[in-house]
This record gives C-alpha cells, structure tokens and sequence, in this order.
C-alpha cells in the first residue's frame, strides 16, 4: 500500500507567497494531479512531499509513516523532473542504472532490472546511446525508467511533459497513463495544462495562491465549479461570465442577463427576492436563438474539430461561443445568443463561490440566497 497524506502542511515564503493549510489524502494506486496557474504553490507541494523543500508547519505521512523531516534518500519516492535532469555524459543504461548504483544492487541484477524496465518503455535499442542522441520523448522515457527501476512507493512527476510538442504530448499522455496502470504505483502529478490533468487523473485539485480551491474526479470540477476561479481556469475556451441580476417574480426566480429575462427551473426564491449575481455559461453550452441576447459576431476561429466564434454583447462584455457544425454566419453579423438554460452557474458578485447549479438535482443553495429577504 502507497498512501499519502498532507496535513496541515506549510510553506511560507511572505505573508502572500507559499502554501497554506494544505490537506489531502491520495490513495493506493491513485493517478492524483495538482493543477494550478504558475506561482500558484503546486512545485513548492510536490517538493515537500519529496523532501527537497522544507515544511514549515504541518505533517507528511507516507503508508502511516510520518515523513515530514526524512531525507529525501530516506523516502522511497521517485521523482520525474520538468527537464528530464539525466546525465549528459553517461550512457541511457547507466542514466536508468544510476539509483540502483546508490543502493549497491549487483551489476547482474542491475542489467536484468534495466533489460526489463527498457522493454516495457521501449527504448532498449537506446541503451548505448547519451541523452544528447537521442530526442526530447526518448530523453522522457528514459527518465521515467531511471524512476521505475527503483520500484518506488509513489512517483512525483513535475510537469514533465512540457517541453514536448504537442502530437509528442499527446503521445506521452497515453504512455504515461499506461504505465502507471501497468505499474500500479501511486503518482503525484504537477501541472498547469488542464488537458493533461483531465486525461491522467483519477483525482484532481486545483490550486490558487498556495491554497486547495477545489478537489475531486476532473469532469466534476468541470461540471461543477465550486468558485469563478475554478469555473474560468478550468475549461477551454474558458468559461462566460458575465452579470446578471437574480429575482422572484410572480412566485418564479427570474434571471436577468442584459435585456433577456428568463426563468431557472428548479430554483424557489422568497417573495421579493432581489440579488445581482454573475452567471457562468461554458462556450458549448451557448444557442443562437431570436429571444436570445443581442451581440456581434467580431471573429472566428476553426480550429479543425470546432470553431470558435467570439462576440460583444451591447454593454461591450466578450463572449465566447463552440460549435461543431458549419454555420453560415460571419464576421461583423449582429445576431442573438442564448444559453442553454440547463447548463447555467451562478456565483456570488463579490467571493464568487457558487450559489446555484441550473439542471442538476443536487442544486446547491448558499445561505446568500436563503436569507436574502
């Protein structure tokens, strides 16, 4: 079992810069990501949790055992850097041998253990080679040998796909996931692209100025955002946001966006009920329809699988749109938009936190909403 668990964990660099409260538990065998913007504390995490970072207040445990102050060598984990961090001048065998060298394992079983590892990740016709013959996802595959061989407790990975094109990334993203199936080794996971997160993860958090905005499987957070930040960070194009003003009228909640007046299913609000709010609409989730709200098609983007189409609302508020049919509208046509009303977010004006998923049962009601007169 490959348990690890934060606790309160620390690091702070000045009042607004570090990681605060961090706690979270990932389980044996689980995929878990970190996503977050750059500076938001995911490095500063992953390295506490190896032991290259100091923790300044707070508990690590790794299968029950508390590792907070253990030395990196005395931890069992792997780590898979951003920029490979391989030897120049040694072999890709001796690169994949070198942490079985530290741990004075015989040359036998050193080979034996390389010969398998180097077949499993397709790269034993490399082995005599130096990283600098060979290209950026070959130099990634042997560092992820180098870390396999150890047979660790868990992988810590720090964006390691990043300096690869994007058919390579794609490529990678597949391998990797593969071989952590195959392996069975818990992985803590680092990065800033949402793609990566979303296709790798069993669980996600996402991270924001050293603090957890939000944690769970990735297509729940995308559904449902608990704040404006995760509803705009995760999503691409990222999600619509604009005002809105939330009211009862004629015992119905009525939401005003602009000039259009629609009504929430679901939503029961007090009598008189008054509240400007901002509505969240993902960019698939948006209709052409004449009852809609008046804007202008500025530019298109096809992108090959979709097209994106970007408007201004008459209050000069941009709007994103995502189709993925061919549609005879152009640039510079005045035309309506209209969301898709089971597929609406609320947030609160000022936090931002979510007040009200539209179409879903579990509806989700704060207590703004609920005392609000």
């Amino acid at each position: 079992m490959s348990q690890l668990v934060l606790q309160d964990v620390e690091r702070r660099f000045d009042e607004n810069r570090g990681v605060f409260g961090i706690n979270l538990k990932i389980e044996d065998h689980e995929f878990f990501v970190i996503l977050g913007p750059s500076g938001c504390g995911k490095t500063t995490t992953l390295r506490m949790v190896a032991g290259l970072e100091k923790v300044d207040s707070g508990k690590i445990f790794l299968d029950d055992q508390e590792i907070t102050d253990f030395p990196p060598k005395m931890r069992n984990i792997a780590m898979v850097f951003q920029n490979y961090a391989l030897y120049p001048f040694m072999t890709v065998r001796k690169n994949i041998q070198f942490p079985l060298k530290i741990l004075k394992m015989s040359k036998k079983d050193m080979d034996d253990k390389t010969e398998e590892v180097a077949g499993i990740l397709g790269i034993k016709d490399l082995l005599d080679q130096k990283p600098g013959e060979i290209s950026g996802g070959q130099r990634q595959r042997v560092a992820l040998a180098r870390a396999l061989v150890r047979e660790p407790k868990m992988f810590l990975m720090d964006e390691p796909l990043s300096n690869l094109d994007a058919k390579l990334r794609t490529q990678m993203r597949v391998e990797l996931k593969r071989i952590q199936k195959q392996f069975g080794t818990t992985t803590l996971y680092v990065t800033h692209d949402q793609v990566e997160a979303t296709t790798l993860a069993d669980r996600a958090l996402v991270m924001n100025r050293g603090r957890i905005e939000q944690m769970g499987p990735p297509m729940d957070i995308y559904m449902k955002p608990e704040n404006r930040f995760v509803a705009t960070f995760v999503g691409d194009p990222a999600m619509n946001i604009v005002p809105a003003h939330l009211f009862e009228k004629d015992g119905k909640a009525k939401l005003q966006i602009e000039k259009m007046t629609i009504t929430l299913p679901g939503l029961e609000l007090k009598q008189g009920f008054s509240l400007d709010v901002q509505v969240g609409i993902r960019p698939e989730d948006v209709n052409i329809e004449e009852d809609g709200i008046k804007a202008k098609l500025t530019v298109k983007q096809n992108i090959g699988r979709a097209e994106y189409q970007y408007f201004t609302l008459d209050d000069g508020t941009a709007f994103v749109r995502q189709i993925y049919s061919d549609e005879q509208i152009q640039e510079g046509d005045s035309l309506h938009i209209k969301p898709n009303l089971d597929k609406l977010i609320l947030f609160e004006d000022n936090e931002g936190k979510a007040i009200y998923y539209s179409g879903m049962k579990n509806l989700r009601q704060t207590a703004m909403i609920a005392s609000v007169p």
